[in-house]
């Protein structure tokens, strides 16, 4: 009986410590740099561009980790959309100032410049970049590092990018390049919608492929054990919110599945709910319907649960909005984007009189092709609002851009 008992509670303990072994899968480039003992760094006058998800495995901020090394000279701080500490509104402009825990100087990436200046630049020997991307082309952060890498060669200051997972995972690709004539801060490079690379092998890629206007002395500190076939959950670090809206790791799941469409201010996706980019709803839609029409479709991955809410605020505050609910049931096999042109085909064939593009506020045309990195989204949707007049020309980009980028994978 003892015997049995001591084999049992050994068995747990063992549970117990692969558990614990479990719960932190990689090593961010932060925690690889610290591994490293900032050799990367020693001797430099650094600049760090931040936000709140620039922390370590135990969760300090990348600011308070460089500040505190010993032989570390960190001299200036640079905020992105959100701002270092995180509590500026999307869209809202970014004030230089003093960051209360360290004293240091934070310059304005995100207000009357997003490039650094060269006064911003001044007494700077190496840019570090540190912030959690979600893997989708229209989130600015990516555009906030390829426009500092130009800075830093113009400067002639190295730059080096602490490297974090792609959320979404390394494989899925979806969504033509940007094209000539929308470029913008929500689609800086040409690259898909979603483009499958960390922001270090992205850095690689525009540093390589004359994406930017100069390239920079250029140094990526990898990860350690991240893989490409990884979604966030799958890596055991804790999710930072990359913005107010983005407040779990799942997030970054749904922002592609919505975010496209959310421009228009046609429908409510969440934003203004508890459930950011998850939905799709208005006063006039009937719920039961629209969820009967999504799932008829039998999308891949993906169920539709009709629901009733209240947005608490942004558009429909206050009033009694029907809608349904994406639920993403299988991930490998869910395709992202698809669902917002889906989402806009089966309302025009149930509300014909509030087909997208006749019923949406043309003002707000222009920023959804900025963010769909085109106008010919729209224009041949608009024909017959029937996804498969995009879908050729919405994964037209992606067999080439996926052959092009594999020379800068750095993890399998």
């Amino acid at each position: 009986m003892n015997k049995t008992r001591t084999i049992i509670a050994l068995f747990f303990c063992l549970m117990v410590l692969n558990a614990s072994a479990q719960k932190i899968r990689i090593k961010t480039g932060l925690e690889v740099l610290k591994e490293q003992n900032f050799k990367a760094l020693e001797g430099k006058r650094v600049g760090l561009i931040t936000n709140p998800t620039g922390v370590d495995n135990h969760l300090k901020s990348t600011i308070d980790v460089l500040h505190e090394a010993a032989n570390v000279n960190l001299v200036a701080l640079y905020g992105p959309e959100h701002g270092v500490r995180g509590d500026v509104h999307a869209g809202d402009s970014v004030s230089n100032s003093k960051d209360f825990n360290t004293g240091l100087p934070v310059f304005s990436l995100y207000g009357k410049t997003r490039k650094p200046t060269p006064e911003m630049l001044q007494g700077i020997d190496v840019l570090v970049y540190d912030i959690q991307d979600i893997g989708c082309r229209s989130f600015t952060y990516i555009s906030t590092m390829g426009v500092a890498m130009e800075a830093a060669a113009e400067n002639n200051i190295e730059f080096v990018v602490l490297d974090r997972p792609n959320p979404v995972n390394g494989l899925k690709i979806e969504g033509n390049l940007t094209e000539d004539g929308f470029i913008s801060f929500v689609s800086q490079f040409k690259i898909p919608y979603l483009y499958a690379l960390t922001c270090g092998e992205l850095a690689l890629m525009l540093n390589n492929e004359g994406m930017l206007s100069q390239s920079c002395k250029l140094q990526v500190v990898k990860m350690k054990g991240w893989k490409r076939k990884m979604d966030y959950t799958q890596t055991g670090l804790q999710w930072v919110p990359s913005s107010p809206h983005i407040p779990h790791a799942h997030s970054a799941f749904f922002y592609p599945v919505s975010g496209i469409l959310g421009e228009l201010g046609y429908v409510s996706i969440g934003v203004g709910y508890t459930i950011p980019f998850q939905l799709f709803a208005a006063e006039w839609i009937n719920a039961d319907q629209l969820a009967k029409s999504m799932n008829r479709l039998a999308l891949p991955g993906l169920q539709f649960r009709p629901m009733h809410l209240k947005p608490f605020y942004a558009l429909g505050v206050g009033e009694h909005y029907q809608g349904v609910q994406v639920h993403i049931m299988d991930y490998q096999k869910a395709r992202l984007s698809e669902v917002q042109f889906y989402m806009m085909q089966e309302l025009a064939k149930l509300y014909p009189e509030k087909k997208v593009f006749e019923h949406a506020d043309q003002k707000r045309f222009n920023m959804f092709d900025k963010v769909s990195g085109s106008d010919q989204i729209r224009l041949l949707f608009s024909e017959n609002h029937s996804f498969d007049d995009i879908k050729d020309y919405w994964y037209k980009d992606v067999q080439q851009f996926s052959q092009d980028s594999k020379k800068y994978y750095l993890y399998k």
